[in-house]
């Protein structure tokens, strides 16, 4: 396997752990609506490059699968529901919120890592399909990463001081 298969890879299965970590992410966090609501969103993202990652995957020596399974049974949800509830805004709750936040953008940050070493091999071997895969998810792995930091500097500050 080339370097660029290996980095394909890497970068595949970033993209799938960082959608499962914003959807459980978003789960645990229910109650906070506004985060609850773009974490699912943007875990789209991630699911969407997992999908492109492995259709370009052979051209490269990789075979790689899809995105993940996330369907998950009525029972469980409403389980989860209901914790996201009973939790609700306790201090403990915001330093979680917190943790999940740092976790997730340093998850986004290792992903653009890898956008980034993809880009610059597909330059270097002038292959314009991946440098086109790049150019189109690498700019949402970005947001996601000013998101996650936006999030971290607006609640910060309440949540540290209020402990």
């Amino acid at each position: 396997m080339s370097g660029i298969g290996i980095t394909l890879r890497a970068l595949h299965d970033g993209e799938r752990d960082l959608e499962h970590d914003l959807l459980a992410a978003a789960e645990r966090h229910r109650t906070e609506h506004e985060f609850h609501h773009v974490a699912t969103d943007v875990a789209r993202w991630s699911r969407e490059h997992a999908t492109r990652l492995a259709r370009i995957g052979p051209g490269h020596g990789v075979e790689l699968s899809g995105p993940r399974d996330h369907s998950s049974p009525g029972a469980l949800a409403a389980l989860r529901e209901k914790a996201a509830e009973a939790l609700g805004r306790r201090p403990g709750t915001g330093l979680l919120l917190l943790h999940d936040l740092r976790e997730l953008h340093l998850a986004a940050v290792r992903n653009s890592l890898h956008w980034e070493m993809l880009a610059q091999a597909a330059q270097a071997a002038r292959d314009q399909p991946l440098l086109d895969l790049v150019s189109a998810c690498h700019p949402q792995t970005l947001r996601q990463m000013r998101w996650t930091n936006t999030m971290i500097k607006v609640l910060s500050p309440q949540l540290l001081t209020s402990v």
